[in-house]
């Protein structure tokens, strides 16, 4: 969130998908410009993208408009469920609350409220498998895909558990606060350490100040995450997304495996990998200009492509670089092991 007195972000306003409501805003210092919606991950609120970032986007040509998933901040939270633990989740067989389509036709509905008839769209973490997942049940209406710190969004179960470093969602799912303002500030930090890379010094006095400025507590919701983990994809293979899409991981992920980024970048035909180093499961200050920089590049390719254009190979035409770009040393023995 801001730190200036005064709010960047439009009043909250509303959309609807059946039942469901959910809860979105747009950047009120630049409302013109190309469509851009945010989608964030498992059991955070909006307000976890970090306004600076947002500013880069809307001074690089975007019109910026961020929203609650379901079960997260001011969105609708569905009846509780008998999976407690975002862990047990992940091996149910079909999710007990809704459905990841639910979960991709939230994000469309957003597009509705906002009279977008196709935007860009950049989701993080569980919010980079949910724009995945719009590019292939909604491809009219995505201009181009950017995802990051992602897995598959075809994934689940055991195939998506590979991507994931246990420990750390362990730690993650094993948060216990107090749903009170000093119980959230608490876990707003905790999690935003745990998230974080290694190699950058963490700020501790800085992430209580962020954390109060945003009384989050999806972060340690363990039924909503629930919910949202479980939500099973029937849809297509991510090897069908036909928009032009970029990748984006963190090198120092603790959470999600850098080789999730790799998987989509290899499987999505004509995508792009970009490795952040020094990047955790977040999004630091010390990366937004080269993100803002890359999803405007992605944008700039995408500008004569007709919605679904692909060649004859089935790979986008424009100029999206490389296909996929190697790890370096080209091992994954590294990544694929547990950190603490």
């Amino acid at each position: 969130m801001s730190s200036s007195s005064v709010d960047p972000w439009s009043p909250v306003r509303w959309a609807e998908n059946g039942a469901v409501r959910l809860a979105f805003d747009q950047w009120s210092e630049r409302v013109a410009g190309e469509p851009l919606l945010l989608t964030i991950g498992l059991g955070a609120n909006r307000k976890w993208f970090p306004d600076g970032l947002c500013r880069m986007l809307a001074a690089h040509g975007f019109a910026v408009a961020r929203y609650d998933q379901r079960d997260g901040g001011e969105s609708t939270h569905l009846p509780p469920t008998a999976t407690r633990n975002p862990i047990s989740a992940l091996f149910k067989k079909r999710g007990e609350a809704y459905t990841a389509e639910d979960m991709a036709d939230d994000a469309v509905a957003v597009m509705d409220a906002l009279d977008w008839p196709s935007a860009h769209l950049l989701g993080v973490s569980l919010g980079g498998a949910v724009a995945q997942r719009v590019a292939l049940r909604h491809p009219d209406r995505v201009r181009t895909l950017t995802t990051m710190a992602a897995v598959p969004g075809d994934a689940a179960g055991l195939r998506a558990l590979q991507y994931v470093r246990l420990r750390t969602l362990a730690k993650f799912a094993g948060l216990k606060f107090p749903d009170t303002s000093e119980g959230n500030i608490a876990a707003g930090a905790t999690v935003t350490r745990l998230l974080a890379s290694p190699k950058r010094p963490f700020d501790e006095p800085a992430a209580r100040e962020a954390a109060a400025r945003n009384l989050d507590s999806g972060v340690h919701d363990q039924q909503a995450q629930s919910r949202q983990i479980g939500a099973q994809w029937h849809g297509q293979k991510i090897s069908a997304i036909t928009r032009p899409t970029l990748v984006l991981h963190g090198e120092d992920d603790p959470l999600i495996k850098p080789r999730a980024g790799k998987a989509i970048a290899s499987r999505v035909p004509g995508s792009r990998l970009v490795p952040l180093p020094e990047v955790g499961h977040e999004i630091p200050e010390s990366a937004w200009k080269r993100v803002a920089a890359e999803v405007r590049a992605l944008a700039d390719t995408a500008r004569h492509l007709p919605a679904g254009s692909t060649n004859q190979d089935g790979v986008l035409h424009g100029e999206i670089e490389e296909s996929f770009i190697a790890a370096e040393g080209g091992g994954e023995a590294e990544e694929g092991q547990v950190v603490a």
